[in-house]
């Protein structure tokens, strides 16, 4: 059984309805004939669907519709269109600093964003300690909220998602916060989690992030839908070529073509970055230094670029 089924979601936003205007300008429009509402579609017939331990990564440039779709599988929107299928419990860090108070303390809003997330006082005081020490916050438990930076929000937002052991975790962008060390440390638990049976959805303009975790892409597009696949690695190569030319693939073809020239291109990137470590080591070799540079960059080319070691030698002889 899928753990979530999208099948043909569609969400529409309309403006200019009289909750935008007030109800007497809406009268007072309707009676002129002037009355007039616009439609936007944020997603238009999304399909997808995944199983128990999997892990979606949602991409796509920004305005393609990926937080939208996001707030439809937490249940914070309903479909305009389609039909969405949730099995389980979800957590969900849609935006950092969401659902926490700014003028309670880490502590307070430790136990706060569990209540929201169904959990029993008894249940998050065992889980208190565990969670305060991996978003690394011992010494601000007793600190308001607000007077955390986005890093520190982050982590323990993601801590809290993570240790509460949810059937559902999905996050916006909260991996790309903090730094490195911490980027690290999320990435592991998120592997960890995700062995253990937990199905999740990651939404990260980092590609790098998404091909280490993610099992299956969506690739979405002002909200169409342009893939669903577990190909994760060739996708990932299309999209990335697709963000460095803004042309979007037609089919497979394309899709193997945008990979390949993407390839091609880092190959040639690398060969450059190469051939110009190769001239500064031979300029050192034919204009002298000290005895230990010169040793040095006699080694590296003779392991990497024996060709440019010969040539060297030939002019100073």
């Amino acid at each position: 059984m899928a753990i979530i089924k999208a099948e043909g979601v569609s969400i529409r936003y309309i403006t200019g309805d009289f909750k935008d205007i007030g109800l007497k300008e809406y009268v007072v429009r309707r009676l002129q004939g002037k009355y007039q509402v616009k439609e936007f579609w944020a997603d238009k017939n999304v399909t997808f669907s995944l199983e128990r331990g999997e892990m979606l990564g949602i991409i796509g440039a920004n305005g393609a519709g990926k937080s939208t779709l996001l707030k439809a599988v937490s249940g914070i929107m309903v479909p305009t269109e389609g039909h969405m299928e949730i099995n389980g419990s979800v957590a969900a860090l849609l935006e950092l600093g969401s659902g926490f108070d700014g003028e309670l303390t880490v502590r307070e809003n430790t136990y706060l964003r569990g209540a929201m997330l169904g959990y029993t006082r008894k249940f998050m005081d065992e889980k208190y300690d565990e969670i305060i020490a991996f978003a690394e916050l011992k010494d601000f438990q007793e600190r308001p909220f607000k007077q955390l930076s986005s890093g520190m929000k982050s982590r323990l937002a993601f801590s809290i998602a993570c240790l509460v052991s949810p059937d559902i975790l999905i996050l916006d962008e909260v991996l790309s916060v903090g730094d490195g060390a911490f980027r690290k440390k999320s990435g592991a638990k998120m592997k960890e989690i995700l062995k253990s049976g937990v199905t999740g959805i990651l939404v990260s303009h980092s590609i790098d992030q998404v091909r280490e975790l993610c099992t299956k892409i969506l690739w979405l597009d002002h909200g169409k839908q342009i893939a669903f696949t577990d190909e994760v690695e060739l996708y990932c190569n299309a999209y990335e070529e697709f963000l460095a030319t803004r042309k979007l693939p037609k089919g497979r073809a394309d899709i193997e073509a945008m990979s390949e020239t993407l390839l091609a291109r880092r190959a040639a990137e690398r060969e450059a970055a190469r051939r110009t470590e190769a001239q500064k080591l031979q300029a050192l070799l034919e204009q002298g230094g000290s005895e230990a540079a010169v040793e040095a960059a006699e080694n590296v080319l003779r392991k990497y670029r024996p060709e440019v070691l010969k040539e060297s030698y030939d002019k100073m002889s």
